[in-house]
């Protein structure tokens, strides 16, 4: 790992979350963040069930999950990036320390990911 002790080698990357409408909008944001090497790996987890209130009304929505691991020092880079390419007006953008990981999969993160 460069730059990080084993103590905190995980720390240099984050877990990030979004929604997605649908399946199109998730592979497309998926491919580019991996195109851009700004994420080593985005999961999708289909058919979750989103509430929430939005312009005064509670809104339901079927959405797509992405887990997106990424660089903590690429954290804004992936957000512009997410929100370029989203439909949504407010998309969810939230970021998730890694505190913990095993060392062959940190390895991977690191030679993955782009350097900043």
């Amino acid at each position: 790992m460069k730059n990080s002790s084993k103590k905190n080698a995980a720390e240099a990357f984050l877990l990030v979350a979004t929604t997605c409408p649908d399946q199109e909008c998730a592979d497309r944001l998926a491919r580019k963040l991996l195109e851009q090497r700004l994420a080593a790996c985005v999961q999708q987890i289909p058919g979750i069930r989103s509430w929430y209130p939005w312009q005064g009304n509670i809104e339901v929505a079927n959405e797509v999950l992405l887990h997106i691991k990424i660089r903590a020092s690429r954290f804004r880079e992936v957000a512009a990036s997410i929100t370029a390419q989203h439909p949504y007006e407010l998309p969810e953008i939230i970021a998730l320390p890694m505190t913990a990981a095993s060392e062959p999969y940190l390895r991977w993160l690191d030679e993955t990911i782009a350097a900043s």
